[in-house]
C-alpha cells in the first residue's frame, strides 16, 4: 500500500531533519515530535487489545518521533526497530516503538500522550472481556493497548468509534480463558466518508476488499452478554496464548499475536497489579533471552503453550533512577496534588463521587432501582430560594483521595552519589526511607537490587544492615520491612487499576484550578530533581540537549499534506508540537518573572531585560526604547503581543505553504505579561536592520519589499481581506506591500520566509481611533464615537471583518438583482425574467467564496429571489464576453455600491495601513485611500448597528444563553465584538423593550465588568509587590474587593522576620518594583472608586456604587462569583473553605488564604481540519433527519480528532455529546451513557469542573442515567449541577428552569411530590419571567406542576395551573392544535377526578365512617410518562426539531432494531427526508450519497 510508505518516508525525513543521528535512543531520551502514527495510515486499522484478547499488544508504526515521547521516559531501554519491513535504512534514524500502557499514572509528562496516541483511530464500540471471564472481580490489571496489524486481510475491523480503551479484562492464574466467540465488529464506516475525496487507487481496491465476508468469522454477541461501560475490538486471527512465570507469583496465561514485539510483553508486566513493581527484567524462551524489539513471529519455537520466563536484569544508574521513579509514581496514582497544582497537565475530574464508580457497572447492579427507596432530600443550599452559596462542595472529598499512607518518606540520600571504592563494589546510588512505623532505614540501590545499609543520617557505612535481605525490586523489599507497606501498597494497586482512564490522562494544555484544600505538603525524591533540572523533565537525556523549537515547529509544517493520512500525521505533529512548546513557554515564562533566568542583556534597566531559556526567546510587555511612543506606550506595547499572537493564529489557519510564523505564546503572570516566541535561526547574530527584508521597523518611515514575500502574502490576502497597496518611504519611493507596514519579513539561515510582528494584521478599528478632520457615520456618532482609547492599536476582529464582507455580499447580491429586474421589466414581459445570456450553472464559478452560504440564506425569503440570485452570480462568474453589457455596468454598478475593489467581481478587501501614524500614501492611490476610509468607517458603523444589536437580539431570544463571564465574552467575540464594547452592548441592554428577558445577560455582564476592571488594577498593583510579600498583597486586595469588613489592614512581610541590615541597592528588583509597600495603603473605598473611573473610562460605563455591598446590592451580583471570575482572570488561587463576605467584624481573607498565583496563558489552538469537516457534515445530515448516517459521520469525526488531538480535547468532548445524544434518540440508551460520562470527564478535565459546558453535560448526563433506571444517580447528577450553577451565576437565569423542571420530574417520578413542587414552582416563575407570561415553555411548566398536583390529589391547584396552560396553547396555537385538545382532555379527566373526590368527601361527611367509599385513582407517574416529559422539556424530539407526536420516541425504538437488519440497499422510495416519522429511515442508506460523503462541505447547511 504505497500510501502509507509514502506517510513513513515523511516520518523518517521529518525525524532526520530534527533528530540527532544516533542509535541507541533510550527510554527517557524524549523526542520533540510525534507520539504514534495515526491509524488511519497504518497498513490495515489499528486495533485495541485487551490483555485477556489475542493479540494483546502493541504495535504501532516504528515512528521516528517516539524518541521524546513523554509516555517512554522512566521505562525501561528502547532501542531501534529492526522490522524487516521498512528494509535496511529504517533504523537510521531511530524508530522505537510507540507503547501504551493504561496505567497513565507514570509521570503526566508521561502521560501526556499515552491514550492520546494509543488510540488514534477507528476502534469499535465493542464489549469487554470482562462479563465473560471467570475471575469474579476486577483483580488483573486493567490494560489497553493498540494493535497495528500489518496483514491486510485484517482491514475488516476499523470500526467507528474511539472507545474507552481500558477495558477491565481478568487473566486467569494458570489456564488460558476459554473464548466463547462473542467477538464484535462495528459496521464499517462507507469508505468515500473515511477517504474524504482524496483516495489513492490502491486504497480503494483495499477498501473494496473490506465488504467481502469476514474471513474471521466474527459475530454478534448474545443480547444477555453484560456489557461493562468499557470496551475492546477483539481479533481472533492468529492469536495464541503463552505462560508466563514470574518470580514470587503463580504462573499466568497472555494473549498475545505474533505482530507484537516482545516490548508490549514488557508493558503488560509493567502494568499489571501483580508484576508492577518490576522494571529492569527480560523475557526468556528456553534458556534464550528474547530481543526487546523483535516480532513474537520472528521468535524461534515460540507457540501457544510456550512458557515465558521472567528473568530479573542487573541494574546500570539509569535502571535504577527509572525503578525508583516507576514507584513512586505507582505510590502517587491517586494522588491528586498535581491536579491542584497545575502542573504536568494533571486537572481534577469529580463525575465518579457523584456516580459511586463506573456507570457501565452501576446500571446493572442497581437495576431494580424503581422500587428501591431512594434519599432523595438535597442538602440545603440546593433548594431553591436558599441564599447559602459554600464553596466547599465545589470540590467534594474523594475517597481514593485520603491516600493509603504506604511510606512517610521515600527520597535520595544525602550521601549520593557513590565514593569510587563503593561504585566499584556496585553500588548506584543511596535512598533514605521512613516507613508508615516511623522505622528510618536507609538503602543500597546496587546492581544486583536493593539491600538494606547501616548508615544514619550522620554516618556512612555502606554495609549491609540486618535483614540481609536482598532484593531485585524496591517493592518486595519494602514489603518485607514494613507491613503497613505491604497491605496499603495491595490496595492502591488495586484501586488504581479501577479508575477511569479520562480521569488520568493528561490534557494537552494546563488547566489550573481556582480553589484547593489544605494539602500536607510531602515529601517526593522526583519532584524535588525535577524542579532544579534546568530544563523540562528529562530532556538533558536527550542527544543534542535542549529542543530546537523553531525548526520542530517549521518542520511539522512542511510535512507533505496531499491527502487524508498525510494532513492527519501533520496536523498531529503540528498539535503535538505546540502543546509542547506552550508547556515550556509557559515554565519558562514564570522563571523569568520568578527570577529564575539570567537576562541576555543583563546591564539594562529591568523592564528592557530580554532573556532566552530553553531555545525560547523571552520579553517583557513594557515600551522599550519608546518604539511604541506614538501608540501609547506602555499600554500599547501591552497590548501588542496579543494583537501579534491574533495575527499568527490568523496566518498559521490560512497555511500558505513557504510562508513562516513564529511559534508564539503570551503569559500573564504575577502583574506582567510575558511574550514567549521561538527563535529565527541567526537572528541573535545580526542586526534587525541588516536582517528585515520587507516591511518596517520603525512603523513606516523606511520601509522595503520584496518580490518572494509579496507572492506569499499575496495568497494569503483573499481569506485575510488583505488589499495590496503601495506606500512611500523616507525617500518618497513607491514601496508595495501585501501585509500593514510594520509586519516585517525575514529571511532566516535556514532558508525560510519568517513573517513576524503581526499586530496589525486587521484593520484599525474608527470607533476607537479619532482622526482629526475625519467625520464617522452617524450611527457611530449617536453612540459616542469616536473615542480615544489608552492605546492607539485598536483593531476589528476577524470574525467582524467576515461578517462586515458577507452582509455587503448580500447587499451586493439584492442590488443587482433589483437593477436586472427593473431593466428586464422595462425590455421584456416577465416570462424571459430568467434568461439574461449568462453562462449556464454548470460553468458557474461564484468568485467569493461567501457566495455559496450567503445564497443559502436569501433561499428562505422566495423561490423566485433565489433563481434570480443564482443567475446573477453565473452573471458575475462569467467572464467570457457571453453577458451582454447591461449586465456587465449593473455589476459595475453594485460593485461600486458596496465598495468592492474590482469592478467585475465582488470582491472586498482592507488596506491595514489606513490611519496609521506615520504611513503616507503615494498621491496616484488618493481614490483608493478615499474609498478605503469609508469601507472602514463603514465598518465600525456595521459593528453598532447590526452586530451588536444582532447579539442583544439573540440574548433575547435564547439564541445563546451565557452562563459567567467567559461565555459571554466568547458570544461576543464570535459575532466580531471587541470587549471594549461591554459598556456599549450593556447600554443597548438597558434600553432594551425586553429588559426583563435580559437581565441575566446584564448580570452576567455588569459582573465582568467590574472583574476585568479591577483585573486592570490588580495588575499595576501586584507590580510594586516583592515576592515575599505576595500571599498578604493578593489576600489585601481580596479584601478590599469583596469583604465588608470597612477597613481592612495589610500585613506587612517585614513582620515575620526583621534583618538586621536593610540592603539600599538591590540590582536585580522585579520589573517595575518602584516601592515595594504602596499596596498596602489601598483602602476598600479607594478601590472601588477606581474600579467605577476603570469601567467608565475603558468601557464607557457608569457604575452605580462605591462598595462591594452596593454593588451586590444594585445589580444584583453574588460575591462568590465574583471571586471564581477575578481569580480565574488573575491567576489566583484560594483555600477551599468557607468565606464570610459579610462579616463587618474580620476581613473575609488571611494570607494563609492565598495558596498559589497560576499564570494565564493565551496561545494558538492548532485544529484538525477534515475532522471538524466531518463533524460539521453529521451535524448537517443529522438536521436533515438521517440520523444514522449522521452518526457514522460524527463517529469518523470522533477518530479523527483522536488521530489529531489524542484523547482530551474540547472538540472531542463535543463529538461524545453528540453522539451520545444521537444513540439515546435511537433508543440505545447504554451506548449513549457510555458516551455521555466521557463527554463529563473531558469536560471537567479540559474546560474545569465548574465551567458552564460541564453543567449543560452533567443535565444530559443525568437524562440518560433516568432512562437507564438509574434514578439516584440521575438526581445527584442534576443536584451537582444546580450547585455549580448557583455557585457560577446563581438562581435567576433561564437554564435553571430547564433545571429545575429536570428535578422535578425526576422527583415526580420517585414520588416526593412536595420536594417536587419546589423546583417545578421555581422553574414556572424563572420561565415566566424569560419568555413571557404567554410563552410555550410556560404553558408546558403549568402542566408538569398541574401532574404533580394531580398525583398528591390537590385537584383544585392542579385545574388552575393546567388552565393557565390550556389558555396559552389555545391563544398562541389555536383551538384545533394537538397540544390544544391533549390540554383540553387533560382538563376533562382533572376535573371528572375532582369530582368523584368530593362525592367521596359528601358521602363521609354524610355517613361517618360507614360510608361505602370508592377506591380513589391515584396515579403514581410511570417512569415512561415522566421519560416522555423528560425528553420534550430537554428538547429530544426528533429532527428537524418541531412541535412532534411522542408516539415516535416508541415508534422508533421499536423499530430501530428491524432497522439494523434491514439490507443496506433499502429502497430510496423508503427514505424520509427530513420527515417527522423517520428520523432514522434513511440511515442505512449510506452507500447511496458517496458525492455527500465526499465533500463535507456541501453539507454545511
Amino acid at each position: 500500500m504505497a500510501w502509507v510508505l509514502v506517510c513513513t518516508s515523511c516520518c523518517r525525513q521529518l525525524a532526520e531533519a530534527i533528530l540527532p543521528k544516533s542509535t541507541g535512543l533510550g527510554v527517557e531520551e524524549r523526542t520533540p515530535l510525534l507520539g504514534s502514527v495515526p491509524a488511519i495510515q497504518s497498513p490495515s486499522p489499528l486495533i485495541l487489545r485487551g490483555p485477556g484478547t489475542p493479540n494483546a499488544g502493541i504495535s504501532c508504526f516504528p515512528n521516528s518521533f517516539n524518541t521524546d515521547d513523554p509516555l517512554l521516559e522512566g521505562r525501561q531501554e528502547v532501542g531501534l526497530s529492526t522490522d524487516s519491513r521498512w528494509g535496511p535504512g529504517a533504523t537510521a534514524a531511530s524508530l522505537p516503538v510507540a507503547d501504551l500502557l493504561a496505567d497513565l499514572e507514570q509521570d503526566a509528562r508521561q502521560r501526556e500522550c499515552a491514550l492520546l496516541r494509543a488510540a488514534p483511530a477507528g476502534l469499535a464500540p465493542l464489549k469487554s472481556e470482562a462479563s465473560r471471564s471467570s475471575s469474579p472481580g476486577p483483580t488483573s490489571c486493567v490494560r489497553a493497548r493498540v494493535v497495528a496489524e500489518t496483514e491486510t486481510r485484517d482491514t475488516h475491523s476499523a470500526g467507528p468509534e474511539l472507545e474507552n480503551w481500558i477495558p477491565h479484562c481478568h487473566v486467569s492464574p494458570e489456564t488460558p480463558e476459554p473464548r466463547r466467540g462473542q467477538l464484535l465488529t462495528a459496521p464499517e464506516p462507507p469508505s468515500d466518508v473515511l477517504l474524504n475525496g482524496d483516495c489513492p487507487e490502491s486504497l480503494k481496491k483495499e477498501e473494496g476488499a473490506a465488504d467481502t465476508p469476514r474471513e474471521n468469522g466474527l459475530d454478534e454477541s448474545e443480547p444477555g452478554d453484560e456489557t461493562t461501560g468499557q470496551e475492546v475490538i477483539v481479533i481472533q486471527d492468529t492469536g495464541f496464548s503463552v505462560k508466563i512465570l514470574a518470580p514470587g507469583i503463580e504462573p499466568f496465561s497472555l494473549q498475545v499475536s505474533p505482530q507484537e514485539m516482545v516490548q508490549e510483553i514488557h508493558q503488560v508486566l509493567m502494568d499489571r497489579e501483580d508484576t508492577c513493581h518490576r522494571t529492569c527484567f527480560s523475557l526468556h524462551l528456553d534458556g534464550n533471552m528474547l530481543d526487546h524489539f523483535s516480532e513474537l513471529r520472528s521468535v524461534e519455537g515460540l507457540q501457544e503453550g510456550s512458557v515465558l520466563r521472567v528473568v530479573e536484569e542487573p541494574y546500570t544508574v539509569r535502571e535504577a533512577r527509572i525503578h525508583v521513579r516507576h514507584v513512586r509514581d505507582l505510590l502517587k496514582s491517586l494522588d491528586p496534588s498535581d491536579a491542584f497544582n497545575g502542573v504536568d497537565c494533571n486537572s481534577l475530574s469529580f463525575l465518579s463521587v457523584f456516580t459511586d464508580g463506573d456507570l457501565g457497572d452501576s446500571g446493572k447492579r442497581k437495576k431494580g432501582l424503581e422500587m428501591d427507596p431512594i434519599d432523595c432530600t438535597p442538602p440545603e443550599y440546593i433548594l431553591p430560594g436558599s441564599r447559602e452559596r459554600p464553596l466547599c462542595p465545589l470540590q467534594p472529598q474523594n475517597r481514593d483521595w485520603k491516600p493509603l499512607q504506604c511510606l512517610k518518606v521515600l527520597t535520595m540520600s544525602g550521601w549520593n552519589p557513590p565514593p569510587g571504592n563503593r561504585k566499584m563494589h556496585g553500588d548506584l546510588m543511596y535512598l533514605f526511607v521512613i516507613t508508615a512505623e516511623d522505622r528510618q532505614v536507609s538503602i543500597t540501590a546496587s546492581t544486583r537490587g536493593f539491600y538494606l545499609n547501616q548508615s544514619t543520617a550522620y554516618h556512612f557505612n555502606p554495609k549491609p544492615a540486618s535483614p540481609r535481605f536482598l532484593s531485585h525490586s524496591l517493592v518486595e523489599l519494602l514489603n518485607q520491612i514494613s507491613p503497613t507497606f505491604k497491605k496499603n501498597f495491595a490496595v492502591l494497586q488495586k484501586k488504581r487499576v479501577q479508575r477511569h482512564p479520562f480521569e488520568r490522562i493528561a490534557t494537552p494544555f494546563q488547566v489550573y484550578s481556582w480553589t484547593a484544600p489544605q494539602a500536607e505538603h510531602a515529601m517526593d525524591c522526583v519532584r524535588a530533581e525535577d524542579a532544579y533540572t534546568s530544563r523540562l523533565g528529562y530532556e538533558e537525556h536527550i542527544p543534542g540537549q535542549t529542543r530546537d523549537w523553531n525548526e520542530e515547529l517549521q518542520t511539522t509544517r512542511e510535512l507533505p499534506r496531499k491527502n487524508l493520512p498525510e494532513r492527519l500525521l501533520r496536523e498531529r505533529a503540528i498539535f503535538k508540537v505546540h502543546s509542547d512548546f506552550t508547556a515550556a513557554a509557559t515554565r519558562g515564562a514564570m522563571a523569568v518573572i520568578d527570577g529564575n533566568v539570567m537576562a541576555i542583556n543583563p546591564g539594562e534597566e529591568t523592564k528592557m531585560q530580554m532573556f532566552i531559556w530553553n531555545n525560547i526567546f523571552f520579553s517583557l510587555g513594557f515600551d522599550v526604547r519608546d518604539h511604541y511612543k506614538d501608540f501609547g506606550g506602555d499600554v500599547a506595547a501591552y497590548v501588542a503581543p496579543t494583537n501579534d499572537l491574533n495575527g499568527v493564529r490568523t496566518y498559521n489557519a490560512v497555511d500558505v505553504e513557504g510562508l513562516y510564523t513564529l511559534g508564539t505564546v503570551v503569559v500573564d503572570y504575577r502583574g506582567y505579561r510575558v511574550t514567549a516566541q521561538s527563535i529565527i535561526p541567526g537572528i541573535l547574530e545580526r542586526d534587525q536592520e541588516q536582517s528585515v527584508i520587507y516591511g518596517s521597523i520603525d512603523f513606516g518611515k523606511t520601509v522595503v519589499s520584496h518580490p518572494r514575500y509579496l507572492e506569499l502574502l499575496e495568497r494569503t490576502s483573499r481569506p485575510l481581506k488583505i488589499l495590496r497597496h503601495q506606500v512611500l518611504n523616507d525617500r518618497d519611493e513607491e514601496v508595495e506591500l501585501c501585509s500593514s507596514v510594520e509586519c516585517k519579513g525575514i529571511i532566516g539561515n535556514d532558508g525560510r520566509h519568517y513573517v513576524l510582528d503581526l499586530l496589525r494584521t486587521f484593520p484599525p478599528d474608527l470607533n476607537f481611533l479619532p482622526v482629526p478632520g475625519e467625520q464617522l457615520p452617524e450611527e457611530c456618532a449617536r453612540a459616542g464615537f469616536p473615542r480615544a482609547h489608552r492605546h492607539k492599536l485598536c483593531c476589528l476582529r476577524q470574525e467582524l471583518v467576515d461578517a462586515f464582507v458577507e452582509h455587503r455580499y448580500l447587499l451586493f447580491m439584492k442590488l443587482a438583482a433589483l437593477q436586472l429586474m427593473q431593466q428586464k421589466a422595462s425590455k421584456v414581459e416577465t416570462p424571459t425574467l430568467l434568461e439574461n445570456g449568462g453562462p449556464s450553472s454548470s460553468e458557474s464559478k461564484p468568485e467569493d467564496p461567501m457566495g455559496p452560504e450567503v445564497g443559502s440564506e436569501e433561499e428562505g425569503s422566495s423561490a423566485s429571489g433565489l433563481a434570480k440570485v443564482k443567475e446573477l452570480a453565473e452573471t458575475i462568474a462569467s467572464d467570457d464576453g457571453t453577458a451582454d453589457p447591461r449586465s456587465r455596468e449593473v455589476i459595475r454598478n453594485a460593485c461600486k455600491a458596496v465598495g468592492s475593489i474590482s469592478s467585475t467581481a465582488f470582491d472586498i478587501r482592507f488596506n491595514p495601513d489606513i490611519f496609521s501614524p506615520g504611513v503616507r500614501f503615494p498621491d496616484s492611490c488618493q481614490d483608493e485611500v478615499r474609498d478605503q476610509k469609508q469601507l472602514l468607517k463603514d465598518a465600525a458603523a456595521f459593528l453598532l448597528s447590526c452586530q451588536i444589536p444582532g447579539l442583544v437580539k439573540d440574548c433575547t431570544d435564547h439564541a445563546v444563553l451565557p452562563m459567567d463571564g467567559a461565555t459571554l465574552a466568547e458570544v461576543m467575540r464570535q459575532r466580531g465584538i471587541n470587549m471594549r464594547y461591554l459598556g456599549k452592548v450593556l447600554d443597548l441592554v438597558v434600553r432594551s423593550p425586553a429588559r426583563d428577558q435580559l437581565d441575566h445577560i446584564y448580570k452576567i455582564g455588569i459582573g465582568e465588568l467590574i472583574t476585568r476592571s479591577a483585573k486592570h488594577i490588580f495588575k499595576t498593583y501586584l507590580q510594586g509587590v516583592e515576592l515575599s510579600g505576595l500571599s498578604a498583597a493578593i489576600s489585601h486586595f481580596l479584601n478590599c474587593f469583596l469583604s465588608s469588613y470597612p477597613n481592612p489592614v495589610a500585613h506587612l512581610p517585614a513582620d515575620e522576620l526583621l534583618s538586621k541590615k536593610r540592603n539600599k541597592r538591590r540590582k536585580n528588583r522585579p520589573p517595575g518594583a518602584a516601592d515595594n509597600t504602596a499596596w498596602a495603603v489601598m483602602t476598600p473605598q479607594e478601590l472601588w472608586k477606581n474600579i467605577c473611573q476603570e469601567a467608565k473610562n475603558y468601557f464607557d460605563f457608569s457604575l452605580e456604587c462605591d462598595s462591594v455591598d452596593q454593588a451586590v446590592e444594585t445589580y444584583g451580583l453574588q460575591k462568590i462569583t465574583l471571586l471564581r471570575e477575578i481569580s480565574l482572570k488573575t491567576g489566583i488561587q484560594i483555600l477551599l473553605k468557607e468565606y464570610s463576605f459579610d462579616s463587618r467584624h474580620k476581613p473575609a481573607f488571611t494570607e494563609e488564604d492565598v495558596l498559589n498565583i497560576f499564570p494565564v496563558v493565551k496561545h494558538v489552538n492548532p485544529k484538525a481540519s477534515d475532522a471538524f469537516h466531518f463533524f460539521q457534515s453529521g451535524q448537517a445530515k443529522v438536521q436533515q433527519g438521517f440520523l444514522k448516517e449522521g452518526c457514522e459521520l460524527i463517529n469518523e469525526a470522533l477518530n479523527l480528532f483522536n488521530n489529531v488531538y489524542g484523547a482530551m480535547h474540547v472538540e472531542i468532548c463535543a463529538c461524545l455529546r453528540l453522539l451520545a445524544r444521537l444513540h439515546y434518540i435511537m433508543g440505545d440508551y447504554a451506548e449513549a451513557l457510555s458516551n455521555q460520562q466521557k463527554a463529563v470527564l473531558m469536560s471537567e478535565r479540559v474546560l474545569g469542573i465548574e465551567h458552564p459546558n460541564t453543567i449543560q453535560e452533567y443535565m444530559h448526563l443525568a437524562l440518560y442515567c433516568f432512562a437507564s433506571s438509574q434514578l439516584s444517580t440521575a438526581l445527584s447528577l442534576l443536584y451537582r449541577a444546580r450547585y455549580l450553577m448557583l455557585l457560577v451565576f446563581g438562581e435567576d437565569h433561564p437554564e435553571m428552569a430547564l433545571l429545575d423542571n429536570n428535578i422535578g420530574l425526576v422527583l415526580h417520578g420517585v414520588m416526593e411530590y412536595d420536594l417536587s413542587l419546589r423546583f417545578l414552582e421555581n422553574a414556572l416563575a424563572v420561565s415566566t419571567k424569560y419568555h413571557g407570561p404567554k410563552a410555550l415553555k410556560v404553558a408546558l411548566s403549568h402542566h408538569l406542576v398541574a401532574r404533580v398536583y394531580e398525583s398528591k390529589a390537590e385537584f383544585r391547584s392542579a385545574l388552575q395551573h393546567e388552565k393557565e396552560g390550556y389558555t396559552i396553547y389555545k391563544t398562541q396555537l389555536g383551538e384545533d392544535h394537538e397540544k390544544t385538545k391533549e390540554s383540553s382532555e387533560y382538563l376533562k379527566c382533572l376535573t371528572q377526578q375532582a369530582v368523584a373526590l368530593q362525592r367521596t368527601m359528601n358521602e363521609i361527611y354524610r355517613n361517618g365512617s360507614s360510608a361505602n367509599i370508592p377506591p380513589l385513582k391515584f396515579t403514581a407517574p410511570s417512569m415512561a410518562s415522566v421519560l416522555e416529559q423528560l425528553n420534550v422539556i430537554n428538547g429530544i424530539l426528533f429532527i428537524p426539531l418541531s412541535q412532534k407526536d411522542l408516539e415516535n420516541l416508541k415508534a422508533e425504538v421499536a423499530r430501530r432494531h428491524q432497522l439494523q437488519e434491514a439490507s443496506k440497499n433499502r429502497d430510496k422510495a423508503e427514505e424520509p427526508m427530513a420527515t417527522e416519522s423517520e428520523p432514522a429511515g434513511a440511515s442505512e442508506d449510506v452507500g447511496s450519497q458517496p458525492q455527500a460523503a465526499e465533500d463535507p462541505s456541501s453539507l454545511q447547511g
